[in-house]
């Protein structure tokens, strides 16, 4: 209910309360029952005799006489005043009906500013992550030449691939060394787990590439979290390329080859 329907509905209230028949009523009878006296005191006491009679007698009298016209009155009180509790109990509920549309409407708006924070924290987050992916694109490049460029320890890259490989990393594909590193782990995984685990822990150089990819990602889903309820963001950063070689470096990490335990 609005606040022009209230309003309306006030008026047509004030009109009701002129209209009420039980005030019609009361005035009517009210004049009716005065005129009855006056014929009775004019046609069967005479206004001389009436007006010499003893205080205490004329109190009686018009005790007596105006007794029926105050029941009248009361009566017709408590029915005004029942009216006017229905009335008021009335505008309590449209102000109350009023209070509550409102405060639907406000927590309305605050769910739409909640998402609307929400997204914008998600847009922010997701722009942050593409620069992420670009960084973490080079650490995985210069990883992946640390054990496979030519004049590495394993060998078995052209200058062509390599080159190559740099230009999709410069061209827009962040995760073009990721996904030849997941080539290369499913190959050397055939070979036993040491030589695996040497692709990202064999030097010190490729430690410190490993532990920067492990760092700078694990910042990224945390910082992720906050903008992600649903985890949706974070199920799709760890099923990305570099998400994949992440869950890959991790697991080497807590679980190295006997061999390699000091």
């Amino acid at each position: 209910m609005n606040g022009d329907g209230t309003v309306e509905i006030a008026a047509q209230s004030q009109v009701h309360e002129g209209q009420d028949w039980r005030v019609w009523f009361g005035v009517s009878s009210t004049i009716f029952w005065l005129g009855l006296g006056y014929l009775y005191i004019d046609t069967n006491v005479g206004w001389s005799a009436f007006a010499t009679q003893p205080a205490d007698a004329l109190g009686s009298f018009l005790e007596g006489a105006f007794a029926p016209l105050a029941f009248l009155w009361l009566v017709i009180g408590f029915f005004l005043q029942q009216r006017e509790l229905r009335h008021n109990n009335q505008a309590i509920l449209l102000q109350y009906e009023q209070m509550r549309r409102t405060a639907e409407n406000a927590e309305i708006q605050a769910r739409a500013i909640s998402a609307n924070e929400l997204h914008q924290r998600q847009e922010t987050f997701l722009m942050v992550a593409d620069r992420v992916h670009r960084q973490l694109g080079a650490v995985v490049g210069l990883l992946w030449m640390s054990s496979q460029a030519a004049g590495a320890d394993e060998g078995g890259a052209t200058e062509d691939q390599v080159a190559d490989l740099w230009s999709r990393l410069g061209s827009g594909d962040p995760e073009a060394f990721a996904r030849q590193f997941m080539g290369l782990y499913f190959r050397t995984r055939q070979q036993g787990l040491d030589v695996t685990w040497d692709l990202f822990f064999g030097t010190e150089i490729r430690t410190r590439h490993s532990e920067t990819i492990l760092q700078t990602f694990e910042r990224l889903m945390n910082s992720g979290k906050g903008c992600d309820p649903d985890g949706i963001i974070t199920d799709a950063l760890l099923g990305s390329g570099h998400g994949s070689l992440y869950q890959i470096i991790r697991e080497l990490k807590d679980n190295p080859p006997e061999s390699r335990r000091g």
